[in-house]
């Protein structure tokens, strides 16, 4: 039971991954209406930034299959 409930906690980072890319990806699209002009600029950093967020949301879904395998 206790390694279930581990293993959904581990989970959860996918949540905070998706609030956050949800986040900025609203944050460039406001940032491009505004400056056409750096849309490049923008979208660059839009995609480093979501990699960077759904890295962590796939930490947590390893660290959940670990869990479960080998606890």
């Amino acid at each position: 039971m206790g390694v279930a409930i581990g293993a959904a906690i581990a989970v959860l980072t996918g949540i905070g991954a998706g609030i956050g890319i949800g986040l900025a990806t609203g944050k460039a699209a406001d940032a491009i209406a505004r400056q056409p002009e750096a849309a490049g600029d923008i979208r660059s950093t839009l995609l480093i930034g979501c990699a960077l967020a759904e890295a962590t949301a796939v930490y947590g879904l390893v660290a959940s299959i670990l869990i479960i395998f080998f606890l």
